[in-house]
């Protein structure tokens, strides 16, 4: 359902690896569904809900969150009995209370891979992009134990590595992990643009430190406003505390105290190296 990055990423993935008897696309233009066959992205794309969802015994919801939660209503009297029925929104609380919602002779269960890129569309699509990347299964009270594994086989299948989590527990993490940091680039940008409009050449001197840490900043518009708007309250909360943590920064930098901003930076640093140690050391061996 949807063949944007992750869904066309997806549908690579399986077709390389030959792992589904087939691989069939929803999609919402005919030129579109003409294009993805022809590129042989799917084995057959349709615009018409009832072909592609008829006899499909595993559905993907590729869509934008917002967008998902309304498909799975319009959806839902397509769907075979006993398929299993999943996703791969970036937040899982809205997705998962609309698959409660779903007929009881299909098995619902919410999942997010934790990857991507900047770039969106099927063009952006790569058959490795989940390759050692998390992926979230949030399973519902009625999902079945053989739709957790079929979810599970799919994701190991593209090469990722997945994990439970209740859907509450899986928005407070990413707000920290992965929509705080979005939301902490576009004010760095913004910065950097209020500065840019006494002197231009602070565009001229940014380097490789302001590309890395607004990289985020240029992800697909309209998906992360669906994340933020879905997310607001977990969102709302790591702001606070990034808050809390700017002020203690600009309270040490004021009083030119060196003892708290030396513990402050020392923490952070010591964190990010145990975190991504094997990471540094392969590009330390790399380089």
């Amino acid at each position: 359902m949807g063949l944007g990055l992750m869904g066309g990423s997806l549908a690579l993935a399986l077709k390389e690896r030959k792992l589904c008897r087939e691989v069939i696309a929803l999609v919402r233009r005919e030129e579109a569904a003409r294009e993805a066959e022809q590129a042989g992205v799917v084995d057959r794309a349709t615009v018409d809900p009832a072909e592609a969802l008829g006899d499909a015994d595993l559905v993907v919801f590729c869509t934008p969150v917002r967008v998902i939660v309304r498909q799975l209503a319009a959806f839902a009297p397509y769907f075979k009995p006993g398929a299993v029925v999943t996703d791969m929104g970036s937040t899982k609380q809205e997705i998962v209370a609309a698959m409660a919602l779903l007929p009881d002779n299909v098995h619902p269960i919410g999942s997010h891979p934790m990857c991507g890129k900047e770039q969106a569309g099927v063009s952006a699509a790569e058959t490795t992009l989940f390759e050692d990347a998390p992926w979230v299964l949030t399973p519902l009270d009625r999902t079945p134990p053989a739709a957790t594994r079929l979810v599970q086989e799919l994701a190991a299948a593209v090469g990722a590595k997945t994990q439970l989590l209740a859907a509450d527990r899986h928005d407070k993490l990413v707000a920290a992990i992965s929509h705080l940091p979005y939301t902490l680039a576009i004010a760095l940008v913004l910065v950097a643009r209020r500065v840019a409009e006494d002197d231009l050449a602070v565009w001229d001197v940014a380097a490789s430190g302001f590309r890395d840490t607004s990289r985020v900043a240029a992800s697909d518009v309209t998906m992360m406003l669906d994340i933020l708007l879905t997310n607001r309250q977990a969102i709302g909360q790591m702001l606070a505390l990034a808050q809390t943590q700017l002020d203690r920064l600009a309270r040490a930098l004021e009083a030119g105290d060196e003892s708290t901003l030396r513990i402050l930076l020392e923490q952070a640093a010591t964190r990010r190296k145990r975190l991504y140690r094997s990471t540094i050391a392969e590009k330390q061996t790399d380089g």
